[in-house]
Parts: structure tokens; C-alpha cells; sequence
């Protein structure tokens, strides 16, 4: 067994996962110090030491620049070896060699990584292992203790759940005779060990300084640990490495906790400020020359907006007194002078408005003009004398193509119709706005002299009473009064009625014509009533002509000549018409007036055979005539021929 001797435990101080510079390999001229075990059925092993020459052919060696410590060789009976000085017997399949294809030239064997993660001196996490990757544990040597792996058959030792926050971990089994260092020798090379707490029960408790260093320590279960070279029970133990739960992990994760949680609220509330809006600006107090910047701005159109705010905010405020009283009506008047301009502003809006509009209803005119050509030449390219020279494939496209041209006409005709209707309705609308706007405009004038002449007549009243009270008072004193005043009481009293008699007579002229104007209201009120209903028949008489323009919007003539040449003059002839178009279409041979009759017996007895005869004889489109049979057997058959006339017309 070649085994390479490193001196120390320390890590090395570059991180592997990191480095990119070429490890240095090279030879050594010194001898090579190794050691190892031999041992011959129950006889006692012994140490020893032997110096070996360096050869050409299997001993090359690899020299670190590192501290001290120990990293075996891949030898091919290095397993093998390992297992006996265990007393194990070493697995392998009979005629088979336990470590195949060895390449003594590299010191490795390929297809098994040479460097596991618990190498001394590496100070970096396990990476994560292929599950198609064979891990292989080797033989980890330290200065006073030798660590031999597991089977490799055998399942991994079973751990419990993780706490959070783990530093710490439980060390196990290990030997009687095992001290603090060995124990700090053994699991420095997992990481920084704060504190050790051993057990005189061959086990401790080991706390490191960060959490991927228990991952590191797991790694070491199941080893066995041996104390030198010595066999003795007391010097040997099988390592079990497990997670620990302790106070001061669990501490320290939690403190970890609550300050991501208060990075993650100073994040949101940074997040929340940043999208916030921003506030307004803040609105100047009021002065002399703030409210001379203020009447500038609201000349400007551009920044009228701003100084509106401006003043708004001012008159709540309160800023409005018997001194700057004359300063704001001069800018609450430059206001007013933008009313005219935003008018004209939307009036140029809504004309825009009207003009796109017009654009695409003619726009949309032209598409259906278009749509109703390719229509037209696909019901020319339908009829016999062109039909018959296309293929079934051809015919096939063009009936769909006509079908799916004739869909789209109809919808943009749908469309087309009801941006007509609508502007119908909007015209009327108008109307109507405007005579019930006149209307009410008319009315609250005449409710508000109503309201006015009852306060004048209040008022007028209370002033009447006040002068009654007055007369009494002045005849009360006018009897306890002496003669010599009698002269000028008398004018008083004179004065006072004839005062009095002026505001009798106004009285009654203000409830003369407050009496006129509640009759005019009342004619009003009675004039409004009838205009409402006249409005409701207009509204139902729109409604009907909608409807007949709806039902007849296919033809371009007017109403008179279409219901004039309308075979079908009513809806009951229009519903015979569809019943006997269903019958006939499961009839495709044709059937008699009789047959026809028969059936619609059932539905109506009241239909005559005359009147359904005459009626489809009206619709030649529709129904043909046909004589079928021969000899006595000749008959006349009716036959449904809705689709051919529908081509032809």
C-alpha cells in the first residue's frame, strides 16, 4: 500500500471549486516514507516502517505545497488491504480484480473520481453526486489516527431531520481512548470547530462555524477509527456523525429569519415608495407678486392648468378678503376667458370626430360594394353553362368560398345598417332633447316667479301686520294722550292709513297675479302631459318603421312596390310556405296537392286545397309542377325546387 505523507490538517489556501491554475505534479528524489498493517489470521499486527527507492514503473508521488497532512494513493490492493487489517474479508466477484482499470502512470483509477469532498485540506461543500456516479470512500490518514471507509455494499447510515439552522452535530462511537485533539485533528478538516463538548460515554457534540461544514462532517459516518497502529478494542470505534439540535443554532437562525424578514419589509416599502405617484407640488402662499405670476399664467394656455390649481387652492384657503378681493376677480375673470376657447376645442374635437366617422362608413360602403361583386361572380360561375366545366374539387372551393364571401357581406352590412340606425336614433334624440329642454326651460322659469310673488306675498303680509300693530299701539296712547296733541296724531293716523290702504291694494294685485301664473302653470303642466304622450306615439311609430326597414333592408324599392309585388302577402301564406318547403324537402319526388292538403289538415282544418294550390302556383321559384306516371297512372306531383331558384334569382 503507497501512501503519500502530508504534514498537518490545515486547509488549503486557495478554494478548489474557484481555482482554474493547473495543479503541480512532480517527483520526489527523497525516499517514501508509508505505513501499513500486516496481518495473518488471529496473530497480533505489528508496525513497521520501511523505505522504498522510487521506481519508473508504480511509484510516483504528488507533491502540494500545503501544511501538513495525509492523502493515500490509488494503489490496486489498497481496498483489498484496508479490509484486512480490519479483519474483513475484501468483496469482489472470484477471478476479477476489486480495482480495474488502474493506471499506474497517473497514480488513479479512471471512472472513479480520485478526490472525495473530506480530503484534507479542502475546504469546500460536497458537491452533489450523479446518482449514476459510484462514490468510493478511501482510506483518510491523520497523525495519530487512521480512518478506514465503510462497506460500500451496504446502505447509508440513517440520519434524523435537519433543524433549522444546524452548526452542530453528534459525534458517536467513538473509541474509549480518544481524546479532545484527536476528535479536533479528526473534524478540523470539515471546517472551523467552535466549541467541543465530550462525553465520558464515547461520544461528543462538536459546533462548527457555518452550516455546509456539518454537510462535510456527515460524510465521516460510518468510518472506522483507528488510534494508531494498535488493535486493542479501547484504541477502535465506528464513527456515527449525525445532526444535533442546539440552543444557540436555533438562536442565531431565528435572528437570521427576523432580519430577511426586515430586509424583505425594507424591501416592499422601498418597492411601494418607488412605485407610488408622486405627490403635487406644493401650492405658494398668497402675495402681491405670487398673485401677479398667477394672473400671467392664466393668460398662458400651457400652464393654465397650474395656475387654476393655484388659485383654487387659494380661495379654500381662505385667501379672499376686502384688500385682494379686486386681484382675484381679475384672475377668476382670465379663467372665465378660456370657457370660449375649450368650447372651440371640443367643437373641432367632435367635427374630427364626425369626419372619421364619415371616412369609415365610406369606407365601409366601398368593402360591401366590393364583397357584393365577388358574390356576383361566384353566383355567375355557379350557373350550368360555366358550372359544368369545373371539377368536384373546384366546385367544392367555390361553393365554399361563396358561402363565407356571403357570411362577411352580411355582417358588414349588419354593421353598416346599424351605424345608420343609431344616427337615426341620435337625430331623434336630438329633438326631442331640444323640445323638452325648451320646455322645462319654460316651466322652472314660471315655478321661479311663483316662488318669488308667494315671498314678495309673505313679505307684504308680515309688513301689513307690523303696521296693524303699530295703529293699535297709536290709538291706545292716543286715548291717555292729551288734547293739545290731538293736530298731530291725526296726521299720523292719517298717514298710517293711508299707508296701510297702499299695501292692501298691492296685496291684492300680487295675489292676482300670482293667481294668473298658477293658471299659466297649470297650462303648462297640461301642455307638457300632451307633448309626453304625442312623444311616446312618435316613439312607437320609429319603433315600427324600424321594423319594416329591418324586414324589407335586402331590397332597394320602396314600401308600396314591394308589398305590391310580394307573392306572400301575409304571415300565415309565409308560414304554409315554410311547412310545405319542409314537407317537400323529405319528399324529394315530389308529392300531390291531395298528399300536401292531407298533411296540413292535421295542422289546420280550416286550409283550403284551392288557396294552397293557388299559392304555390304564385311562387314559381319556390314550387314546380311536375306530371309523373303513365297511362292511367298519371298524376300531377309538386316538387321543391327552393335551392335552384334561389341561383337563378
Amino acid at each position: 500500500m503507497f501512501l503519500v505523507q502530508y504534514s498537518g490538517l490545515n486547509q488549503l489556501p486557495f478554494d478548489p471549486a474557484n481555482n482554474n491554475e493547473p495543479l503541480q505534479f512532480g517527483s520526489t528524489s527523497g525516499p517514501l516514507v508509508t505505513e501499513g498493517l500486516i496481518e495473518n489470521g488471529g496473530e497480533s499486527s505489528k508496525k513497521r516502517k520501511r523505505t522504498n527507492a522510487p521506481s519508473a514503473d508504480n511509484s510516483r508521488t504528488l507533491n502540494v505545497d500545503s501544511t501538513a497532512m495525509t492523502l493515500p494513493m490509488s494503489d490496486p490492493t489498497a481496498w483489498a488491504t484496508a479490509m484486512n487489517n480490519l479483519g474483513m474479508a475484501p468483496l469482489g466477484i472470484a477471478g476479477q480484480p476489486i480495482l480495474p482499470d488502474f493506471d499506474p502512470a497517473l497514480g488513479m483509477m479512471t471512472g472513479i473520481p480520485p478526490i472525495t469532498p473530506m480530503m484534507p485540506g479542502l475546504g469546500i461543500v460536497p458537491p452533489p453526486i450523479p446518482p449514476d456516479m459510484p462514490v468510493v470512500k478511501e482510506i483518510i490518514h491523520c497523525k495519530s489516527c487512521t480512518l478506514f471507509p465503510p462497506n460500500p455494499n451496504l446502505p447509508p447510515p440513517a440520519t434524523r431531520e435537519r433543524p433549522p439552522g444546524c452548526k452542530t452535530v453528534f459525534v458517536g462511537g467513538l473509541p474509549e481512548n480518544g481524546t479532545e485533539p484527536i476528535i479536533v485533528e479528526v473534524f478540523e478538516q470539515c471546517g472551523e470547530i467552535i466549541a467541543i463538548r465530550k462525553s465520558k460515554k464515547n461520544f461528543c457534540h462538536i459546533r462548527f462555524a457555518e452550516e455546509y461544514m456539518v454537510d462535510k462532517a456527515l460524510y465521516l459516518s460510518g468510518y472506522r477509527i483507528r488510534l494508531g497502529s494498535s488493535t486493542d478494542k479501547k484504541d477502535t470505534g465506528r464513527l456515527h456523525v449525525d445532526f444535533a439540535q442546539a440552543r444557540d443554532d436555533l438562536y442565531e437562525w431565528e435572528c437570521k429569519q427576523r432580519m430577511l424578514a426586515r430586509e424583505e419589509r425594507h424591501r416592499r416599502r422601498m418597492e411601494e415608495e418607488r412605485l407610488r405617484p408622486p405627490s403635487p407640488p406644493p401650492v405658494v402662499h398668497y402675495s402681491d407678486h405670487e398673485c401677479s405670476i398667477v394672473a400671467e399664467k392664466l393668460k398662458d394656455d400651457s400652464k393654465f392648468s397650474e395656475a387654476v390649481q393655484t388659485l383654487l387652492t387659494w380661495i379654500e384657503r381662505g385667501e379672499v378678503n376686502r384688500r385682494s378681493a379686486n386681484n382675484f376677480y381679475s384672475m377668476i375673470q382670465s379663467a372665465n376667458s378660456h370657457v370660449r376657447r375649450l368650447v372651440n376645442e371640443k367643437a373641432a374635437h367632435e367635427k374630427d370626430m364626425e369626419e372619421a366617422k364619415e371616412k369609415f362608413k365610406q369606407a365601409l360602403s366601398g368593402i360591401l360594394i366590393q364583397f357584393e361583386q365577388i358574390v356576383a361572380v361566384y353566383h355567375s360561375a355557379s350557373k350550368q353553362k360555366a358550372w359544368d366545366h369545373f371539377t368536384k374539387a373546384q366546385r367544392k372551393n367555390i361553393s365554399v368560398w361563396c358561402k363565407q364571401a356571403e357570411e362577411i357581406r352580411n355582417i358588414h352590412n349588419d354593421e353598416l345598417m346599424g351605424i345608420r340606425r343609431e344616427e337615426e336614433m341620435e337625430m331623434s334624440d336630438d329633438e326631442i332633447e331640444e323640445t323638452t329642454e325648451t320646455k322645462e326651460t319654460e316651466e322652472s322659469a314660471l315655478v321661479s316667479q311663483a316662488e318669488a310673488l308667494k315671498e314678495e306675498n309673505d313679505s307684504l303680509r308680515w309688513q301689513l301686520d307690523a303696521y296693524r300693530n303699530e295703529v293699535e299701539l297709536l290709538k291706545q296712547e292716543q286715548g291717555k294722550a292729551h288734547r293739545e296733541d290731538d293736530p298731530n296724531k291725526e296726521q299720523q293716523l292719517k298717514l298710517l292709513q293711508q299707508a296701510l290702504q297702499g299695501m292692501q291694494q298691492h296685496l291684492l294685485k300680487v295675489q292676482e297675479e300670482y293667481k294668473r301664473k298658477e293658471a299659466e302653470l297649470e297650462k303648462i303642466k297640461d301642455d307638457k302631459l300632451q307633448v309626453e304622450k304625442m312623444l311616446e306615439n312618435l316613439k312607437e311609430k320609429e319603433s315600427c318603421a324600424s321594423r319594416l326597414c329591418a324586414s324589407s333592408q335586402d331590397s332597394d324599392y320602396p314600401l308600396e312596390k314591394t308589398l305590391n309585388s310580394c307573392p306572400i302577402k301575409s304571415e300565415r301564406e309565409a308560414l304554409l310556405v315554410g311547412i310545405i318547403s319542409t314537407f317537400l324537402h323529405v319528399h324529394p319526388f315530389g308529392a300531390s296537392i291531395e298528399y300536401i292538403c292531407s298533411y296540413l289538415h292535421r295542422l289546420d282544418n280550416k286550409i283550403c286545397t284551392s288557396d294552397v294550390e293557388c299559392l304555390m302556383s304564385r311562387l314559381q321559384h319556390t314550387f314546380k309542377q311536375e306530371m309523373t306516371g303513365v297511362g292511367a297512372s298519371l298524376e300531377k306531383r309538386w316538387k321543391f325546387c327552393g335551392f335552384e331558384g334561389l341561383k337563378l334569382t
